[in-house]
């Protein structure tokens, strides 16, 4: 799908000029403080831009002050189950009734169904969407989306691939590269809310998901045992110090999964995978870069790349995720 395919977007509050009128949408390119209205952004559907028009049109005509104010817009929506979660980001200072806009967004004519409305405040000075506090406007702070037969569910500030048609790819293709015949202990790196670790259970001995982010990994086991996968463990943990632990401890994995973010693995992760020393070493990455430089760390100690596969889940801009297999010793070719 090339228009229509994110299931998340962040919009931000601002204006367009310098004490210019109210603005909602993107930042202008080289630009921190400029924000440039989107009302007919093609990446998303007409459910994204009915929720971003009819929510600048109801703080424009609230004269609503963005500065210390109102900061941003979350929208996020399930491309298969046509649920919507829906993050107004202000201030402690935007102390205003939001009733009558929890009312708007629920009279909207919209194509989806709208699971829930929240109010997140933030006063960090960072420009990125957090909560110090969130308050359930309508429904509730969660989703739910269906992926190759399977339903997760996802939290306002859970890691779900934001295209799920591409997902569906993505995944499929990693599964290809995991090459589980029903014997294997698999290591699900970086797992956010357990998508890939619950796919491989169907087909591995046990699966082991280690994750970071809390609400990610309650949402994981949310979805594990939403799915019956009963072989899969999540933990909260940073993943190179879980990885260490188990090769410590003498563990051993036959595959290990890792899909980390744009900053890629570090060494120390890179360096507890060698010495757990799986078979197959299944590499998805959304950042060439530093994707080539842990591949050449694997590569160096002991690991050679069998397959490559991009999967293009961003359409219309430059960037895209890859999918490697690396595999140690000898490749079964009924395997892969």
């Amino acid at each position: 799908r090339q228009l229509g395919y994110r299931n998340k977007m962040e919009f931000s509050f601002g204006d367009e000029v310098k004490d210019g009128p109210l603005a909602l949408g993107m930042h202008k390119r080289g630009s921190f403080y400029d924000i440039v209205s989107v009302r007919d952004c093609r990446i998303v559907d007409e459910d994204y831009r009915r929720i971003l028009k009819g929510t600048l049109d109801y703080f424009t005509a609230e004269k609503a002050a963005f500065f210390h104010r109102l900061r941003h817009l979350l929208v996020r929506k399930a491309s298969h189950t046509g649920e919507i979660l829906i993050a107004l980001v202000t201030t402690t200072q935007e102390n205003r009734d939001l009733a009558a806009f929890r009312d708007m967004l629920l009279g909207l004519p919209l194509v989806g169904k709208i699971a829930g409305i929240l109010h997140i405040e933030n006063d960090s000075v960072a420009d990125v969407v957090q909560s110090d506090r969130t308050e359930v406007l309508y429904g509730q702070d969660y989703f739910y989306e269906e992926l190759l037969g399977l339903r997760f569910k996802v939290s306002v500030f859970s890691f779900f691939q934001t295209n799920s048609y591409g997902a569906e790819v993505l995944y499929r293709t990693a599964l290809e590269y995991a090459g589980l015949t029903g014997t294997e202990t698999v290591v699900d790196a970086y797992c956010g809310t357990g998508t890939i670790g619950i796919f491989a259970s169907r087909d591995a001995a046990r699966v082991i998901g280690v994750e970071n982010n809390r609400d990610a990994v309650r949402d994981a086991i949310s979805n594990a045992k939403a799915n019956r996968a009963d072989n899969v463990r999540f933990y909260t943990a940073d993943a190179s110090d879980f990885l260490q632990g188990m090769a410590k401890a003498g563990e051993h994995a036959d595959v290990v999964i890792l899909d980390p973010p744009r900053a890629g693995s570090d060494e120390r992760f890179l360096s507890a995978v060698t010495t757990v020393a799986p078979e197959r070493v299944v590499y998805v990455s959304c950042n060439p870069e530093t994707l080539a430089r842990d591949l050449g760390y694997l590569t160096r100690h002991g690991y050679r790349v069998e397959r490559i596969q991009p999967v293009d889940m961003f359409p219309h801009t430059e960037h895209i995720e890859t999918v490697v297999l690396l595999s140690k010793g000898e490749v079964d070719s009924k395997k892969i």
